[in-house]
């Protein structure tokens, strides 16, 4: 038999190979549809609940309460996590892709800012459009100039810039809920009264907190001392919004590190202003904080920015934590 009769004897098995082939691709393309579908329900894809992807806890707070039952919510900052340093991978540039709503604070997370101004998501809610931002440096409230030896005002005006921390005031965190929540009406108008129900729910919340801050921090020890030091400047809204001073060891940037007058000048106004208290959080070093407390012979205790919930926060929610936060100032400043 020639080589050519032996090809065209063996065509027909190759063509019945083909069609088998074909056969049990089809076969397996349907069962991995089906798996995949499957999969997809099991993940909440198909539950008709809106996606949303929040870039850390302040914004998924908000999403949970505001959305209720009608929200799948996740966020890109894992619980311990510094907000700031969050660098977006592949798979979390895809999940933004895919999501509903993507909820932010531009300015606060510079590669959450590109990823989701590249994405192709529909709705998307920038946090700092909803409030006014303010720029504030090292120090908020203008009372540490008296004890500066370098600054004719006392404070660095190079680390100034526009602070995203508006959710440690409540008053500001407030205004961005009711943003969202008509955010989430126009996204999904069929379930806007609920939305609309549970922005409202929250806002008296916020406002019940505004309260407690207010009647707790109006009245301090017998000096009517207003200060307080803290780690980085996240508690310059807060310290407005309640008539204090924030005096903060690094600024904006919780990474930096504060020059050897700066640390200086913070030990001068300790001592000039009855300062007890230097407070540091957990999601950065405490070392700065407990060397200038050593060293000026001041207590240390825990002031949270509340960037994220973890087994070291003082509270299971936002709500908490603030009232925690509440609590340590009050102790710091002689409240009565």
């Amino acid at each position: 038999m020639s080589v050519m009769n032996v090809r065209l004897a063996r065509r027909p098995r190759r063509r019945l190979i083909s069609t088998a082939a074909v056969a049990a691709t089809t076969v397996l393309g349907l069962t991995t549809l089906s798996a995949c579908s499957s999969s997809d329900a099991a993940d909440g894809k198909n539950d008709g609940k809106l996606d949303v992807v929040a870039s850390f806890y302040p914004m998924q707070y908000l999403a949970q309460e505001i959305g209720g039952g009608h929200v799948d919510v996740s966020n890109l900052t894992e619980p311990g996590q510094e907000p700031h340093d969050l660098e977006v991978s592949a798979k979390q540039r895809a999940q933004i892709e895919e999501s509903d709503v993507a909820l932010y604070l531009k300015g606060l997370q510079p590669a959450v800012d590109e990823a989701i101004d590249q994405s192709g998501t529909k709705t998307k809610i920038d946090a700092a459009s909803l409030t006014s931002l303010e720029k504030h440096g090292n120090e908020v409230g203008g009372h540490a100039e008296g004890h500066s030896d370098e600054d004719a005002d006392g404070h660095d005006h190079d680390s100034e810039g526009s602070d995203p921390h508006i959710w440690l005031d409540p008053v500001k965190y407030a205004e961005v809920a009711e943003g969202v929540g008509k955010a989430l009406e126009k996204a999904d108008p069929d379930n806007a009264a609920d939305y609309k129900k549970n922005t409202a729910a929250l806002l008296k919340k916020l406002d019940g907190l505004d309260t407690k801050f207010k009647d707790g921090l109006k009245d301090t020890g017998t000096d009517g001392s207003k200060v307080f030091i803290t780690t980085h400047a996240a508690f310059g809204y807060l310290a407005e919004r309640y008539g204090l001073t924030e005096e903060a060891i690094n600024s904006l940037d919780p990474e930096s590190e504060p020059s050897a007058a700066r640390v200086k000048d913070l030990q001068k106004m300790a001592k000039a202003d009855g300062v007890t208290t230097v407070f540091y959080e957990t999601l950065v070093s405490d070392k700065t904080a407990k060397t200038l407390a050593s060293d000026a012979k001041l207590k240390t205790a825990v002031l949270d920015p509340i960037e994220g919930i973890t087994d070291k926060s003082k509270g299971d929610d936002y709500l908490q934590v603030m009232e925690s936060n509440l609590a340590a100032l009050r102790k710091s400043l002689g409240a009565k």
